[in-house]
């Protein structure tokens, strides 16, 4: 086997390897599982969630989850809580041990500090016998045969197993409380994903220029007004309301096809019935129509009345594409 093959070798063994084990987790939800979601969904503190090592950063993860889909958490380090930080956890707050053998120095220490201020424990554990998974008042099963690692012991596939719970456990919270795509965005304000969900047509044409001629507008003009405004297109416009549109492209036609074009207005290269977006409609609809008919800029209105012009190059300066 050369080095090519057992570099992709390796790599389908240790996909494979953590998949089934992903696998296996479904099989261990049990009423344990939904008690302790259930406790969180009811409870009025937060959630506290705790670690050592690979499973700190598996924690700081899951923490992360949970905030943006609704439900408050800290991340509190395992080492840190047992010098100091033991503060973080306030009345009502509910804790989160993750630890793959449940029997570390740092979690034997930590966790009658938590029992002893009365706060519910939950252990994301490998070894329900363990430790931690004897005084948690919840375990949630975690285990796996063995790591991806060839030595079985680089956490890999046990991190895995706990990321996944924590997932698990996340999404049953956004479930119970009915968290929707609106409330996504709130959470998500500056990420391209809440962008998609809030930012709407209006957003986008007030930050740029608004060009537009009438219909007998010259050419020379409509030359200029496409320059000045630097979006490569004007609307025509005609008591307000949208009549057509004048791109580069037309611009580029009509100089193949005359040589002359003294005494030609807007009306006379304009393309008529052009793509139109309501002012209200969310940003990503503009993207999808960009996309299904394979232009750059589409012009928007408002109740008939033309609002301006939305260019591909905002959708992707804002993220959505």
């Amino acid at each position: 086997m050369n080095k090519q093959e057992r570099i992709i070798s390796v790599a389908k063994n240790t996909i494979e390897t953590e998949s089934k084990a992903i696998a296996n987790l479904a099989h261990l939800v049990n009423d344990e599982f939904a008690g302790a979601v259930d406790y969180i969904y009811n409870s009025k503190g937060r959630v506290i969630v705790t670690g050592i090592g690979k499973s700190a950063n598996i924690a700081t993860k899951i923490v992360a989850t949970l905030n943006s889909t609704g439900t408050p958490a800290i991340f509190m380090h395992a080492a840190d809580a047992i010098h100091g930080d033991l503060g973080t956890i306030q009345q009502n707050d509910t804790v989160i041990c993750i630890s793959k053998s449940g029997n570390t120095p740092e979690i034997k220490v930590l966790v009658p500090l938590i029992k002893a201020i009365d706060n519910k424990l939950i252990a994301i554990t490998g070894n329900g016998e363990s430790f931690l998974g004897q005084q948690a008042d919840f375990v949630l099963n975690a285990y796996v045969e063995k790591e991806a690692c060839p030595n079985n012991l680089a956490p890999t596939t046990s991190t895995t197993a706990q990321l996944v719970i924590g997932d698990a456990l996340a999404m049953c919270l956004l479930d119970l409380r009915g968290f929707s795509s609106k409330d996504f965005a709130k959470f998500h304000p500056g990420g391209s994903l809440g962008k998609k969900l809030y930012l709407r047509v209006s957003n986008l044409t007030s930050l740029n220029e608004k060009p537009q001629v009438s219909p007998d507008t010259d050419v020379k003009k409509v030359i200029v007004e496409i320059s000045e405004k630097m979006l490569g297109v004007t609307a025509v416009v005609e008591n307000d309301e949208i009549i057509g549109i004048i791109t580069d492209g037309d611009l580029r036609r009509m100089l193949t096809k005359t040589d002359n074009f003294a005494g030609l207005t807007a009306k006379d290269i304009m393309t008529h019935n052009p793509k139109k977006i309501a002012n209200n409609a969310m940003a990503v609809e503009a993207m999808e129509m960009m996309d299904k008919y394979g232009i750059t800029q589409i012009l928007a209105e408002d109740k008939g009345k033309y609002s301006g012009v939305v260019h591909i190059h905002n959708l992707t300066k804002e993220g959505i594409i």
